[in-house]
């Protein structure tokens, strides 16, 4: 097994955590959803750093990384990560692999940052922006976690965020998930909240993104179904489309070995 490497760096100004191995193929970044960190990836590290130098950061206000901002643009997100590869001395394109808000950050990565890229992973993420109720429900949300605290919301996602027979059968792994997120930073998740709300919708991109895309959706997935990202990965010009059976939202937590085969099997041709 790869060795590790788990620091902390400055980037603009903010203490970010990265996490590191392998050393073999491509640079991969691998990038959380809401309001989670690295260890979400915690099944693709070992595998994928055997074809990839993998790149697993902790965003702003996440895991050991430093919040910063009332609101954090998915612009900002992707400007600190642009950063971090520079600090890093990479400048090979990388393989942008985003999950859910980790998505909303890749469409920014490529309208900025596209001559850092080789290919994007999509994992139950969504190219639309939020209706106004949507929006309004995250900004209520926002607040209410810098005065509650981040459990109301860990106890509201969960269910939606894993496949029945997942909560079922792996009580232990949802538990763990709900941990994880009720140790993100009150002000990290109010910001991102509010970042998200804020997002643009870029359905009109899609058929400009001249990048190989692995798009990939849980079968259960109630918050961006297969029906969704299959005609959003119809619309990207290079793209495959990989349903993944007994998952749902967290599809690379849930199945990580069929994830990992998909993305395996992508970064051999990308």
């Amino acid at each position: 097994m790869a060795p590790r490497d788990m620091r902390t760096w400055k980037i603009k100004g903010l203490d970010l955590q990265l996490t590191e191995t392998g050393d073999a193929g491509p640079p991969l970044l691998l990038v959380h959803g809401f309001p989670l960190d690295h260890t979400m990836w915690e099944g693709q590290l070992a595998e994928l750093a055997r074809q990839a130098r993998v790149l697993a950061p902790d965003l702003r206000g996440f895991g050991n990384s430093e919040p910063a901002g009332e609101s954090v643009l998915m612009e900002e997100y992707a400007d600190d990560l642009a950063a971090l590869l520079d600090v890093r001395g990479i400048s090979e394109p990388v393989v942008f692999c985003g999950l859910s808000m980790g998505g909303y950050i890749a469409w920014q990565f490529f309208r900025r940052h596209r001559a850092r890229l080789r290919g994007l992973i999509l994992c139950d993420t969504r190219a639309a922006g939020d209706t106004a109720m949507a929006a309004q429900a995250r900004l209520v949300n926002a607040q209410r976690a810098l005065i509650e605290g981040v459990g109301f919301l860990a106890d509201a996602m969960l269910e939606k965020l894993f496949a029945a027979e997942t909560r079922q059968r792996r009580p232990e792994l949802v538990e763990a998930t709900r941990q994880v997120m009720l140790r993100a930073s009150p002000r990290g998740v109010a910001a991102a909240l509010r970042g998200m709300a804020a997002r643009a919708d870029v359905s009109a991109w899609l058929p400009t993104i001249d990048l190989p895309t692995l798009v990939i959706c849980g079968r259960e997935d109630a918050i961006t179904n297969v029906e969704e990202m299959r005609g959003m990965a119809e619309r990207l010009p290079q793209a495959r489309f990989v349903e993944v059976a007994g998952a749902g939202h967290m599809a690379p937590l849930e199945q990580p070995q069929a994830v990992n085969e998909a993305i395996c099997e992508f970064l051999g041709a990308a």
